[in-house]
């Protein structure tokens, strides 16, 4: 799988993870319904973090970014949702694909 790929997969999912976290904290601490949406999304949350994290290092190093570009798309994973945002930002800045000339 290509790099850029595999990060704008792991970016869509921990941002859905996210969301699903934000539901269970809802549910568990405002309406006091269950905790179950907190264990489960939790977990998954927590896997998905991790695989961005890594996802955006091996990108990072196949496309050559900047330590800056670097950082903003790490620190993308912590605020809730941003790293559809960055993932967005980043999608406009690469460069053309190159196509081969018969």
């Amino acid at each position: 799988m290509q790099p850029y790929r595999l990060f704008r997969i792991t970016a869509i999912a921990e941002a859905f993870s996210w969301t699903g976290l934000l539901v269970g904290m809802y549910l568990k601490h405002v309406a006091e319904a269950t905790d179950a949406g907190v264990w489960l999304f939790g977990r998954l949350h927590g896997a998905l973090f991790i695989a961005y994290l890594v996802a955006t290092l091996w990108v990072a190093r196949a496309e050559r970014w900047s330590i800056v570009r670097t950082v903003v798309a790490l620190a993308a994973s912590v605020p809730p949702l941003t790293t559809l945002l960055v993932e967005r930002w980043l999608s406009r800045r690469r460069p053309a694909p190159v196509s081969e000339a018969v």
